[in-house]
């Protein structure tokens, strides 16, 4: 049986690392991979090191990373890598980025460490262990009507297809601001997760579902007790096609609303 607690301890030292590695890098050469998207050389150093790190300390697990792919992703436990999520804030010197560390088990987010490394912030999960930042427990909101509700929202799609792909998402802003207090599009799925983890916010609607930018976060807000499911409100898996996660008073307004915006 995969002892999560052990591997939650090596998640935190690959986290110090990283950490270390932002604070005393700079941003570097920024390359263009794709249409309005983007790495740096601090992303690569991050993944670099913490894919020689993790494979040195925990062999048995395989490692899929934003940058430069994977290895071992037929084991059963894999870790899960962005090594800066929220690259465009970072190079235009906006502090919502975060280092996102999850761990999948039988496509299952199990365990999750997130570092927010200029707000100062740290945040970490494993099953049934409960989830914290900085040592003391966090839950979500207590919110249960929309009006009251603070949401965020993915970014919107690029590349091929993105007029396609956002017509929902657009529709969903829309209903959004019929109905919710405020929606926020703060640019880092680590930062949307997290703080719906902790009450910062109330629900985020995120249509899509690329592993490395969701496994940790989706990890932490379902161990800090928020619903995080599919767009039918299906439990979150790594096939799931889009990461929604919500309060839980707020659980039905959320699946109403998908409903409504739906193509």
């Amino acid at each position: 049986m995969t002892d999560l607690r052990a591997l939650l301890g090596v998640a935190n030292e690959a986290m110090n690392r990283a950490a270390a590695i932002v604070s005393e890098k700079a941003v570097g050469t920024v390359t263009a991979k794709g249409d309005r998207d983007m790495v740096s050389e601090l992303d690569v150093a991050v993944e670099e090191d913490l894919r020689a790190f993790l494979s040195a300390e925990t062999p048995e697990v395989g490692f899929l990373g934003e940058e430069q792919g994977g290895r071992g992703l037929s084991s059963e436990c894999t870790w899960s890598l962005d090594p800066i999520d929220g690259t465009a804030n970072l190079v235009k010197g906006l502090p919502l980025c975060g280092i996102s560390l999850g761990l999948f088990q039988d496509g299952r987010a199990v365990l999750g460490v997130i570092d927010l490394p200029f707000l100062g912030e740290r945040y970490e999960a494993a099953e049934g262990h409960g989830a914290y930042r900085a040592g003391q427990r966090i839950r979500p909101s207590g919110t249960a009507r929309m009006c009251d509700a603070v949401v965020a929202i993915g970014d919107y799609a690029v590349g091929d297809g993105a007029v396609e792909r956002n017509r929902q998402r657009l529709e969903v802003t829309r209903l959004l601001a019929e109905r919710a207090l405020r929606i926020r599009m703060l640019g880092s799925a680590a930062i949307d997760l997290t703080w719906v983890a902790s009450g910062r916010i109330d629900a985020t609607i995120a249509l899509s579902n690329h592993p490395w930018d969701m496994a940790a976060g989706v990890a932490i807000a379902r161990e800090a007790g928020a619903h995080v499911m599919d767009t039918d409100g299906q439990p979150h898996r790594l096939t799931s096609t889009a990461t929604i996660t919500a309060a839980p008073g707020l659980r039905d307004q959320i699946l109403e609303l998908l409903r409504e915006s739906a193509p």
